[in-house]
């Protein structure tokens, strides 16, 4: 398992909402098998654990 701290951008939306964003490391994302052409993944949170959880949709 390899651990990362990484920080989480925040952005002023066209509407004057505030979006986020996290960037993954590109090695994690290859080895997830995920690419531009199979890109969807599931992301679940849990509000127990404050934990955020992605999978790559099969």
């Amino acid at each position: 398992m390899e651990k990362r701290d990484l920080n989480v951008s925040f952005y002023k939306a066209g509407n004057g909402g505030v979006s986020n964003r996290i960037t993954l490391p590109r090695k994690w994302v290859s080895d997830m098998g995920i690419s531009e052409n199979e890109k969807s993944v599931e992301v679940t949170y849990n509000e127990e654990t404050k934990t955020i959880t992605i999978v790559k949709k099969k």
